[in-house]
């Protein structure tokens, strides 16, 4: 009997790509694991293919590119990291209720996505690959903004500003600057937030009012 039967070659051929699929799936998540430890700057791919149990010659054929593991590698990091759920703060009518969610929900997960976001984005400006892969973060804030944007009283001016510190308010380095070696609680640091948001949200007094 030939043993390149049809049947036997669609099984090995089968065994090849899911043997494929495992090793870039282990060169992927041992390149989440450095940039979340030393950083996309810090990480060689000499140091991704060791983690990974592998040869750097094989790293190149699965990502020809740094652009294609960080892309791997983004993907990886935000399906194992999901987003908190935009649909929850629809269902909020009041503004004010609804940034407080949104403003804790986010902020936990800032708490919990601390060291590989604050890698990427000290970063940044080093690895040019990186800006991609923030894209679709900055995506989901853009959408985020214009949720919380609904229901404010606020038209003309006070509506850009009331924008603008929205989006400041939801940002990750927000977040940052404000818990950063200073013991402010999450709790707080959402209060803080939030009251630059309603600061900007609030009516201008006019001078001798």
């Amino acid at each position: 009997m030939d043993d390149k039967n049809p049947i036997k070659r669609k099984y090995e051929l089968k065994q090849r790509a899911v043997e494929m699929a495992e090793t870039k799936r282990r060169i992927t998540e041992a390149a989440v694991e450095l940039h979340g430890s030393v950083g996309p700057a810090r990480t060689t791919l000499s140091a991704v293919a060791e983690r990974a149990g592998v040869q750097r010659h094989t790293v190149y054929r699965h990502f020809p590119d740094e652009a294609a593991l960080f892309g791997a590698c983004s993907a990886h990091y935000f399906t194992a990291n999901p987003w908190p759920d935009l649909g929850s703060w629809l269902e909020i009518s009041d503004p004010q209720q609804r940034l407080q969610r949104a403003l804790g929900d986010l902020y936990a997960y800032y708490e919990r996505t601390e060291p590989m976001l604050s890698n990427v984005f000290r970063d940044l400006d080093l690895v040019d690959a990186l800006s991609a892969t923030i894209v679709p973060l900055r995506g989901y804030l853009a959408e985020a903004a214009e949720i919380l944007a609904a229901g404010w009283p606020a038209r003309g001016r006070r509506r850009r500003v009331l924008d603008a510190a929205l989006r400041h308010a939801i940002d990750f380095r927000t977040w940052r600057s404000l818990t950063a070696g200073d013991g402010i609680t999450r709790a707080e640091a959402v209060q803080l937030a939030g009251a630059l948001v309603h600061a900007a949200a609030a009516p201008q007094r006019r001078r001798g009012a």
